[in-house]
């Protein structure tokens, strides 16, 4: 297969979605990764050569018949001296693509403000531009402010502080503007770029249409997602100091976000008006953006209790119970625990367990069944319910019931919780223990009846 696209770091988080969205297009793709079984792309259009741009001779191949090349790899989660590294890379992957006669480099780095000192980090995403350019390779750069959306170690580090701490002591940095972009725009942009005229050499300078501080980001996720948070600005906490406290807040993302909070100081907004003249491609504003990536990662922040029982009776019949759920039927197990949460609910001016069902053998999606409504629901297969109940977070309820073999069946009981906040992490975590013997009888109790109620069904 011959493919006139070499794509770098694929198995990042631009790369893997630029890939896809290549992919999608139909156009063909060589990627270069150091380990292959980590990209996981079965597409027949895409090829996967293994190498490392520290590793010149490798590159050879790769670049091999190549008319454009993404440069989308960095060494900041390798160490301190990732710079030195970005720089070999840079200069090595030049060298080979110009022995190659690759007409185009297309490279994504960050955008800087030519006013202040840079952090390690924006410097060296503009060294890495400097050096590929001096290949005499025609280079198409792009300079993003901050990315939004699930998976971006930027966004990932708002939304666990946000999540978190209900009152944020804040750095300086917090009123630090910037302009984040959607990281579908950003993909759109690095996609269009491939249909430049040849020989363009440029640097364009991309940015969302929402100008904000960076304290303004995390006001606008905490109004998004219902939570009432405080930001407290402090004059004494140093992008330094920001990354050891950051270091407590976000343990798994502390090694690199150090790196990136050194540069928060640095304001990242759009100057050039060259990219929005160039390309027609739409933005999304701040709301749509997050709303989008919380939507994206909202499976990562859920808190899921599973359980299957095997019941000896075909579908429709291991079912019923479970359609009769609620209402006169009540919930099978401790139903005075749950009348107890019912009046809690009632107490907080919720719903509570007053509603009941509008017919106790028949349900249909929008129906209520006492503190619950029907989400889902598919005739002897499925029961999905979504709590109306004061939480928080959102809660949901599924039932699946899936055929064995004709007289047997499987039923899964899922209780899932998607927490809002630091308190509804607590909230999750305190009641597990009362899950797992609630759900555990509730599934028993719903085998037991589907047993003895064929005649019933």
């Amino acid at each position: 297969m011959s493919a006139n696209i070499l794509l770098t770091g694929a198995t990042g988080y631009v790369g893997g979605r630029l890939l896809r969205r290549l992919e999608a297009s139909g156009r063909h793709v060589r990627c270069l990764v150091r380990d292959g079984s980590r990209l996981g792309s079965t597409a027949v259009t895409t090829e996967v050569v293994t190498g490392d741009c520290l590793d010149e001779a490798s590159l050879e191949r790769a670049l091999a018949g190549v008319h454009c090349a993404y440069y989308l790899v960095h060494s900041m989660s390798g160490g301190r001296d990732f710079e030195d590294r970005d720089r070999r890379a840079a200069a090595n992957f030049g060298r080979a693509a110009a022995r190659a006669g690759v007409k185009r480099i297309i490279y994504l780095g960050g955008l800087t403000d030519a006013s202040g000192s840079l952090s390690a980090h924006l410097r060296s995403r503009a060294e890495t531009g400097e050096i590929l350019r001096a290949s005499d390779v025609p280079v198409v750069e792009f300079r993003s402010s901050i990315i939004i959306g699930a998976g971006s170690l930027s966004f990932e580090m708002i939304q666990a502080l946000v999540e978190r701490l209900p009152i944020m002591v804040c750095p300086r940095w917090v009123a630090t503007l910037t302009q984040p972009i959607a990281i579908d725009d950003v993909i759109a942009y690095l996609e269009a770029s491939l249909d430049l005229p040849a020989g363009v050499r440029t640097i364009f300078e991309i940015g969302g249409p929402d100008t904000v501080s960076y304290g303004d980001i995390m006001r606008t996720y905490a109004r998004l997602r219902g939570l009432r948070r405080w930001l407290l600005p402090v004059p004494f906490l140093t992008p330094h100091l920001s990354g050891l406290w950051l270091a407590l807040v976000t343990p798994a993302q502390a090694r690199v976000g150090r790196s990136l909070v050194e540069g928060l100081k640095n304001s990242t907004i759009v100057r050039s008006t060259a990219a929005r003249e160039t390309f027609a491609i739409t933005l999304s504003p701040l709301d749509a953006s997050l709303l989008s990536a919380i939507a994206e990662g909202e499976e990562g922040r859920k808190r899921i209790d599973t359980r299957t029982k095997l019941v000896d009776v075909p579908a429709a019949q291991a079912f019923a119970p479970v359609r009769r759920i609620g209402g006169a039927s009540g919930w099978y197990f401790l139903n005075a625990l749950w009348r107890l949460r019912g009046a809690l609910d009632t107490w907080f001016g919720g719903v509570g367990m007053r509603r009941g069902r509008r017919d106790p053998d028949l349900c249909a999606v929008g129906d209520f069944i006492d503190g619950w409504t029907v989400e889902a629901f598919e005739p002897d297969r499925r029961l999905r319910l979504s709590s109306d109940w004061k939480l928080p977070g959102r809660a949901w309820l599924e039932f699946v019931v899936t055929d064995v073999d004709g007289r047997r069946s499987s039923v899964r009981q899922t209780a899932t919780f998607d927490p809002r906040g630091l308190f509804g992490r607590a909230y999750w975590y305190a009641l597990v223990p009362i899950h797992a013997v609630l759900f555990r009888g509730m599934l028993e109790r719903i085998a037991r009846r589907a047993a003895v109620s064929s005649s019933a069904s």
